[in-house]
């Protein structure tokens, strides 16, 4: 009656606390989807609908993606797709994946793209009874005296059970007998069983007692385990070792160094001589584990660290200790040592991309989601608070979600590709520890290109210098433009401007739309063309696609591709000769006539020299090679002859000159009144 009085007390004050954590919590704990659903159940078994329950279209869940994201190397669940249904994809064991008596809970992340969205449902893991209370020996002897008066009590193995709750051993009985008992003590949530003599033995009448032990759980229908007991009635030692307290609790930091002496055990024993000689033990019904991280010496009763203390490993040991004399028999009393682990700052961070989109488009909008993450740290309390930040000057921040230590990574400023064309982003994680500890993560995102830049020509007007007489359909000029986009966005098609007119410069101009070269479908002359202008566009293969324009002025330059032209002498026939006719008396200086020319070529081209190139008497004439004025050298004789010959030179200045000739036939004359008032104006 006692036992379940105290079990119906236990019950009530979980339930005051859980009703306590709902009302703390709130709206939290109601903003999560939870299922529930029994360990063992058959692969393939629906466990609920997540894409009704999260509010998400049926018919868009396959495109979307809607997948379970596992942070664990087995998966257990899976969704479907078509329909949403989440069911079990490998079965589970709850007590493989859940130690103690708690809540088994499942963390799912449910992820669905295009737009991204990450959600997170619960599954809890319910027990059922498939395991049956077991004792680590089969047997297990006592040696009683007769002396041992009734009350004593005599520690009998704990079974174990790995099922949780209602399901894990609920009592301990006891085959019907007239001198022993069995007594159960709580300790935490274990229930250690002890066998106690309600009657003093007998030697003589008996001095061996065989019992059976049976483990039940509570379990519909129950399952239950047994031990056989066998007590040895002895005689002689009657007092057992004494604890002070039948309970002891220590506490120490994971990571204690080996060897550390942690704990003394005292125990007393007011016997003499042998009788009061005491040594030590661990219990045998412990955790394996417990012998390889903690050793008892049998003597002193130190208790030191064998092997590694870790916390998040296990927290708490409890060590089962005996104390047993040196009597025949021996005597023995027992207590349990709690040792309660403190967590130290020896794990970092960790830190696990969700989802990461490795290209972002340069004009996305500030808030564009390119990442989620999550960050978890294994040590508990301030070891374990995480303060995360992005540890680079990107135009990127991380933002939390609803959920602690849930982020996504966005932009904060706008993107431009021809500026920066990749960031790597570095995440940092940080503990709050005494001397905390961090993590980093690096992303690395890659700008995508947008047609936001128009093609550029570096320089505009163009001016281009053409000499005349160029060779038609061959290039003669090209033009260049940049375009700073990537790809068809920066791929660049040139076109001349036309105005439509067939007397239109640009109707004689051809050019190639991929190169910008530009040719002539005819020669230019300089005397007839000297300048001309058009306008290239030059648009690129983005969509929509840009453009810009440039001006392009010609600038035709001369060739020496005109000879000299004789303007006077002219006879009528259109030859270059002339007579001149001059009197006999003049005197030296006298100009008998001036040769004129034109030369359509302008600068050297058009600079005209002349030259005499025959005469019949060197002595008589001079030409002026600048200006082609003939004049006497000296007055004339009567030996001189009547009538002379010269031919004339004329010839340009061009790289390869060009020329012409004119004769002026010269006769002497009878000086005549005319002439003779003619030299002396």
């Amino acid at each position: 009656m006692g036992t379940d009085k105290q079990s119906r007390m236990r019950e009530y004050y979980a339930f005051v606390f859980h009703l306590a954590l709902l009302l703390f919590f709130g709206n939290q704990a109601l903003a999560q989807t939870r299922y529930t659903i029994p360990e063992e159940a058959r692969e393939g078994t629906v466990v609920g609908n997540v894409a009704k329950d999260l509010g998400l279209e049926i018919t868009s869940l396959t495109e979307r993606r809607l997948r379970v994201v596992s942070g664990t190397k087995e998966t257990f669940f899976e969704v479907n797709q078509d329909n949403g249904a989440l069911h079990i994809h490998k079965k589970i064991d709850r007590e493989l994946l859940c130690h103690g008596s708690g809540a088994c809970l499942l963390e799912l992340k449910i992820l669905v793209e295009n737009p991204l969205e990450m959600h997170h449902i619960v599954v809890e893991i319910t027990d059922v009874n498939d395991h049956s209370p077991s004792f680590p020996e089969k047997e297990q002897l006592f040696e009683i005296g007769e002396q041992t008066l009734p009350g004593k009590r005599f520690k009998l193995h704990t079974a174990s059970d790995p099922d949780a709750g209602v399901n894990s051993i609920r009592t301990y009985t006891l085959t019907s007998n007239e001198h022993f008992e069995v007594d159960i003590r709580q300790s935490d949530e274990d229930k250690i069983p002890f066998l106690v003599l309600k009657k003093s033995l007998d030697r003589e009448q008996k001095n061996k007692h065989t019992l059976l032990v049976t483990a039940v759980d509570g379990g519909k229908p129950p399952k239950s385990g047994t031990l056989n007991v066998s007590i040895i009635v002895l005689d002689s030692n009657d007092n057992r070792p004494m604890f002070s307290q039948e309970i002891y609790q220590i506490e120490i930091q994971e990571n204690i160094p080996v060897g550390t002496l942690i704990f003394k055990m005292n125990a007393t024993d007011p016997d003499e001589g042998i009788n009061g000689e005491i040594e030590y033990s661990l219990g045998k019904t412990l955790n394996k584990k417990v012998y390889d991280i903690f050793e008892l010496n049998k003597l002193t009763g130190e208790i030191k660290v064998k092997g590694m203390v870790d916390y998040e490993e296990n927290d708490v040991y409890k060590l089962d200790v005996e104390a047993s004399d040196k009597g025949a028999p021996p005597l023995t009393g027992e207590c349990r040592v709690v040792i309660k682990i403190l967590d130290v700052n020896d794990n970092p961070p960790e830190i696990e991309i969700t989802s990461l989109s490795n290209t972002v488009s340069e004009d996305s909008k500030l808030g564009t989601v390119i990442s989620l993450l999550s960050v978890t740290d294994k040590d508990s309390g301030v070891n374990g608070k995480i303060i995360s930040s992005i540890n680079s000057n990107v135009p990127f921040e991380l933002k939390p979600s609803y959920k602690e230590n849930i982020y996504s990574v966005v932009t904060t400023k706008n993107l431009n590709r021809e500026q920066v064309s990749h960031y790597e982003i570095t995440i940092k994680a940080t503990d709050c520890g005494e001397q905390p500890l961090s993590t980093f993560k690096t992303l690395h995102i890659r700008i995508s290109d947008v047609n936001d830049n128009s093609p550029f020509f570096s320089q505009n007007p163009i001016e281009f210098y053409l000499v005349e007489n160029n060779v038609a359909g061959i290039s003669f000029f090209s033009v260049s433009a940049t375009d700073n986009d990537l790809n068809d966005n920066a791929a660049i098609a040139y076109q001349i401007v036309r105005e439509g007119s067939q007397h239109d410069i640009t109707s004689f101009l051809n050019m190639n739309s991929e190169t910008g070269d530009i040719s002539a479908l005819k020669s230019f002359d300089f005397e007839t063309l000297k300048t001309f202008q058009f306008q290239v566009v030059a648009t690129d293969s983005g969509t929509p696609s840009l453009s810009s324009n440039v001006t392009v002025h010609v600038f035709i330059l001369d060739q020496n591709d005109n000879a000299p032209v004789i303007l006077y002498p002219v006879s009528s026939n259109g030859s270059a000769e002339g007579v001149e006719e001059i009197p006999r008396n003049v005197n030296a200086g006298h100009l008998v006539t001036k040769v004129r020319a034109y030369d359509a070529d302008i600068g050297y081209n058009g600079w005209l020299l002349f030259s005499l190139q025959e005469v019949t008497a060197h002595s008589l004439f001079g030409l002026d090679r600048y200006t082609g004025q003939i004049r006497t050298l000296r007055s004339f004789t009567e030996t001189d002859e009547a009538e002379h010959k010269l031919l004339i030179l004329v010839k340009d200045n061009g790289n390869v000159s060009l020329s012409a000739t004119a004769t002026v036939v010269v006769k002497l004359v009878e000086p005549r009144e005319a002439f003779a008032a003619a030299d002396v104006k």
